[in-house]
């Protein structure tokens, strides 16, 4: 039976270099890791996987660490990062911290102790408290200590939805945001707010209701009901912009509830585009995040261990469905 030895001397390059090859390093360059794979071809070679993790003290899993998988945004990140690994051939180890920080520790250190290959956090903490280690992390959707932080533009993407009901003709309009303790939560209430500062005039002003919530349908269903019960049609907001799908699916609950027509008396938005955004009636007008690019990027981080990659934010694209019309 051919070992790594023989392939190394096939392919004429190190053992390291086969086994680089092996893990899906992406620090090989392309004509030897061609020479690798041939070589490999060619001898019937089959690596012996149970080996190798004990000879690297890591195995082929990638670990995932979000704050709650029943958050549908996180279940569909969760999934295209499963299906970006399994291209490399690895699999996926989940965790949830329950948005708890010391869960969340606990949670990292359980993942570290079990050798995986790589982590992907989405933070609940700060991640101030993580001690240094060999095994790369990537920073995804939240700020996770000091690695670099690979996102969605969420203030670019809040500008476009205000851009989007100012264009409509809304100037009586409430925002809907995430708790201030989230970065993400602060960025897409500063874009929204700031374009919507940036429009008004002394010809033409907007009224602007800033509300703060959880990124959940209970928040944005108890606000969405003080926003508008007990208001005659022309003291309420035409237009409801929510920092979340699920407070803006939670506003056209109360919205129903209260017997305001969407989109003829009130305009709803989202952000997000959680698959229940599409299915929601009348269909959600909201930001699509770019969870497929996100997962790549993340995934592809992993693999090239580049700790001195960067920030990086990702655009979104709004998503113009039935929950919005003119005023």
């Amino acid at each position: 039976m051919p070992t790594i030895k023989d392939v190394a001397r096939k392919a004429g390059v190190s053992v390291g270099t086969v086994s680089r090859v092996l893990a899906k390093n992406e620090t090989v360059k392309h004509p030897l890791k061609l020479r690798v794979q041939a070589a490999m071809e060619e001898l019937d070679y089959k690596p012996n996987l149970a080996a190798r993790a004990l000879r690297t003290n890591s195995i082929d899993v990638i670990g995932l660490l979000v704050p709650d998988i029943t958050n549908p945004f996180f279940a569909q990140l969760a999934k295209n990062i499963e299906m970006e690994a399994a291209k490399r051939g690895h699999s996926v180890m989940l965790a949830n911290s329950h948005d708890d920080p010391e869960t969340e520790r606990l949670q990292l250190s359980a993942l570290l102790d079990r050798a995986v290959c790589g982590i992907i956090v989405v933070a609940t903490s700060d991640g101030s408290e993580t001690k240094p280690t060999d095994v790369p992390i990537v920073s995804l959707d939240r700020r996770f200590g000091s690695y670099p932080l690979l996102a969605t533009d969420h203030f670019d993407g809040s500008q476009k939805i205000a851009d989007h009901l100012y264009s409509l003709g809304h100037r009586r309009i409430a925002y809907i945001a995430g708790p201030q303790t989230m970065e993400v939560a602060r960025q897409r209430r500063e874009g929204f707010v700031s374009r919507m500062e940036a429009l008004s005039n002394a010809q033409d002003p907007i009224g602007l209701t800033v509300v703060e919530g959880q990124f959940d349908y209970d928040s944005g269903e108890e606000i969405g009901r003080s926003l508008l019960a007990g208001r005659p049609a022309d003291k309420r907001p035409t237009a409801i912009a929510a920092a979340s799908d699920q407070q803006a699916i939670g506003v056209l609950r109360s919205a129903r509830d209260l017997k305001i027509a969407v989109p003829v008396e009130l305009s709803v938005t989202g952000f997000d585009d959680i698959t229940l955004a599409s299915l929601v009636v009348p269909r959600l007008t909201t930001v699509r995040q770019p969870i497929e690019s996100l997962a790549a990027s993340a995934v592809s981080r992993i693999f090239k261990d580049d700790t001195t990659a960067a920030d990086e934010a990702i655009a979104g694209e709004i998503v113009v469905r039935e929950s919005t019309a003119p005023a």
